[in-house]
């Protein structure tokens, strides 16, 4: 599951944020972590639905993690997330979005410098025993440390690095504007807690949110594919150029075990059709196997068998 993690620097509207995602309706706890689920709005699902006559419809979703300050332990706690949402304030008087950004930057930086240090100190003890493996990765890592000191980040690194290191400063970053020239997140946290109809309404338009889950999908190469069943019509996230065979596992990991094949249908030729049959026998739907590429619209409907 896409997993994203908040970050700012106090009181530029992280928690506003979370909410406006969530609409967890969490209050301005600022020692505590938050975690939520964030459903993303796909009207091509609800077309399904009512062509499958779906009882139940469950929209893609985002997991978000917004972290309660910006030190380097906290900030560990975001280190398996897939991307970062940098919020910045720009509402106070002599807001300065860039330069929050910098500052926010310089402590991801610092929180990967402690982050290698304390691995190094840890490998180093390891390395005693007399593996080889172990060895070399201090090696690096102590090449590694004096390159982050030397005030670079670990994205700028051209060596490969540890797997186990996942760095913060490698993660794709979003950066949000909380002000006139961005998004009102009190507002939008607001209206998160409306129904959603009421909430169009107030907006008379689109909400400004859609628009950081578009570039959150562009910078992680996400596509969106669909199940849709009598039961059950839901959206699912894929990075692009995954498989059915990955599909299937994000679906359910005995799918993926027992996977025999995969029928696959363009979304918008199952709306236009008016059923699977319909689909069929205009030869729209196809066999495909364990290596094909899910395309971004796609309707899967995984046969296996465990």
């Amino acid at each position: 599951m896409l997993e994203v993690g908040i970050v700012g620097l106090p009181a530029a509207g992280k928690t506003a944020l979370f909410n406006a995602l969530t609409s967890a309706g969490v209050g301005q706890d600022y020692g505590k972590e938050h975690v939520g689920m964030a459903p993303i709005a796909d009207e091509r699902l609800d077309q399904l639905a009512q062509v499958v006559g779906a009882e139940k419809v469950t929209p893609a979703a985002v997991r978000v993690v917004d972290t309660p300050a910006t030190g380097p332990q906290l900030l560990g706690n975001l280190r398996r997330v897939d991307a970062l949402l940098a919020v910045v304030d720009g509402f106070s008087a002599g807001a300065d979005p860039d330069g929050d950004l910098e500052r926010l930057e310089l402590e991801l930086l610092v929180a990967d410098r402690d982050h290698v240090e304390r691995r190094l100190e840890r490998v180093t003890k390891q390395a005693k025993s007399g593996d080889s493996k172990l060895r070399d990765e201090a090696v690096e890592l102590e090449r590694l440390l004096a390159h982050v000191e030397a005030g670079r980040s670990v994205r700028e690194w051209e060596g490969p690095l540890p797997a186990e290191l996942e760095p913060l400063t490698t993660k794709p970053v979003v950066a949000v504007v909380n002000g006139p020239e961005g998004i009102d997140l009190k507002l939008e946290a607001e209206l998160s807690e409306l129904p959603e109809d009421e909430a169009a309404a107030y907006r008379d338009g689109e909400s400004a949110l859609d628009e950081i889950v578009r570039r959150l999908f562009e910078v992680l190469g996400l596509v969106t594919f669909f199940t849709a069943g009598e039961k059950e019509a839901r959206g699912w996230t894929l990075r692009r150029g995954q498989t059915a065979l990955e599909a299937a596992a994000t679906i359910h990991s005995d799918i993926a075990r027992g996977f025999i094949r995969c029928e696959v249908v363009r979304w918008s030729d199952l709306v236009e059709a008016g059923s699977y049959a319909e689909t069929a026998r205009r030869g729209q739907q196809r066999l495909e196997g364990k290596t094909y590429e899910v395309q971004d619209g796609d309707v899967l409907t995984v046969r296996f068998n465990v």
